[in-house]
């Protein structure tokens, strides 16, 4: 039997209005400090988000997705807190933001693959 390691994931949300507390899943982000595992997955459908708002800024919104993909991989474009460790850059993710780009509550789980929870999660929590 594989060995199983502990996760935490956040799912990534686009909130076009916050005053409406409408969102559109857009991602997710799983940690696993057992499996020295940090991921993301960020695939906005923009149909879906203009649906709840089409004066949205489209090209603002992909740049502060983009910089959450930044930070997850470590890139040194995204200044100091994508050169943190793994935790506290998540631990930086999943906080609580006002702004239209959000994150929900932290969940945990068990696995034996990062990847693969990471691929299974999108699936089922974006793709839907």
């Amino acid at each position: 039997m594989p060995d199983l390691h502990s996760f935490d994931y956040t799912i990534v949300r686009v909130v076009p209005r916050p005053e409406r507390g409408e969102c559109v899943n857009v991602g997710v982000i799983l940690y696993s400090r057992e499996a020295n595992f940090l991921g993301g997955i960020v695939e906005p459908d923009w149909t879906r988000i203009a649906a709840l708002d089409p004066t949205l800024d489209h090209d603002e919104i992909a740049r502060q997705l983009q910089y959450l993909e930044n930070v997850i991989a470590g890139e040194k474009s995204a200044g100091p807190i994508a050169q943190m460790p793994a935790s506290k850059r998540f631990h930086w993710l999943s906080g609580p933001r006002s702004t239209v780009v959000q994150v929900s509550p932290m969940h945990s789980g068990l696995t034996d693959d990062p990847e693969a929870s990471l691929r299974r999660l999108v699936k089922t929590m974006v793709k839907v």
